[in-house]
């Protein structure tokens, strides 16, 4: 395989350029991204079309990476519980050393080859379920060794990297590879490697939700009323809905707790 992230970037001596030059040089790299985003989408596309039969059928979906890559996944899954109202266990983010590695790198953690299905094992993960592993450079051997397990325990496999042809590919029932080129900054993949990753896990956990029936429209219509702007979001949602005032809207909306569950009581 050919290792892009790992590529030379093709500005030289940022270290001398100005504040604006480096702004430019950074914005100019990040909008080949989606570019490269849109390429993947066949590939996008089989894969949420796995894991949502998957999800239909009683399944889980497991996020497992190391660093930049393990941290997206931690926040993709731990964002669908507010948006879309689901179980929090309904999707999993497993980064490599534990919760303490979001906030600081754990040492070789990304290296045991083992350890990822030791993590897996802590939710019972099971055939009924689907496992992405996420890692740019396509190798880190924690996301190796977890989709090898999995796929030999007959749990759906998928990827999201930044290299073409490499392990996790490999190990990967779906790989989603979207290659965006060298980093502005030499190997320093959490710029437009991680950017692309980010984007395109919004686009699985989207399509699987609106699959799964948790929008309705274009609205959250299962979202979590956290705060007093959600409450007031749910509220305009029910007022569209059932064309009623603000006040009518507000107190079905607290009563019943959802913004679904406020528009059935409404419209009976």
């Amino acid at each position: 395989m050919i290792r892009v992230t790992e590529q030379e970037s093709t500005y030289h001596h940022i270290d001398q350029m100005s504040v604006l030059e480096i702004l430019q040089g950074i914005n100019k790299e990040d909008q080949t991204v989606p570019l490269a985003v849109e390429k993947a989408i066949p590939q996008l596309e089989k894969l949420a079309i796995a894991v949502t039969e998957r999800m239909r059928n009683g399944g889980r979906l497991f996020y497992i990476g190391a660093g930049t890559s393990g941290r997206l996944g931690v926040v993709d899954a731990s964002e669908c519980p507010p948006t879309f109202g689901v179980p929090f266990d309904w999707v999993v983010g497993i980064i490599a050393g534990g919760d303490t590695a979001i906030r600081r790198a754990v040492e070789n953690a990304e290296d045991d080859v083992e350890q990822a299905w030791i993590d897996l094992q802590e939710y019972q993960i099971n055939e009924k379920d689907s496992l992405i592993g996420l890692a740019a450079s396509g190798t880190t051997p924690y996301v190796v060794g977890g989709l090898n397990t999995a796929r030999r325990h007959g749990i759906l496999t998928g990827c999201i990297v930044c290299n073409a042809g490499g392990p996790i590919a490999a190990e990967s029932n779906f790989p989603v590879e979207i290659v965006v080129g060298p980093e502005f900054l030499t190997g320093s993949t959490r710029m437009k490697s991680g950017t692309a990753q980010k984007l395109a896990l919004n686009m699985l956990s989207t399509t699987v939700m609106i699959q799964l029936g948790r929008v309705k429209g274009n609205k959250m219509v299962d979202m979590q009323l956290t705060n007093h702007k959600l409450v007031d979001r749910g509220t305009q949602m029910v007022m569209e809905e059932l064309n009623i005032d603000y006040a009518k809207a507000e107190d079905l909306l607290l009563r019943y707790g959802s913004v679904r569950k406020a528009v059935e009581a409404g419209s009976k």
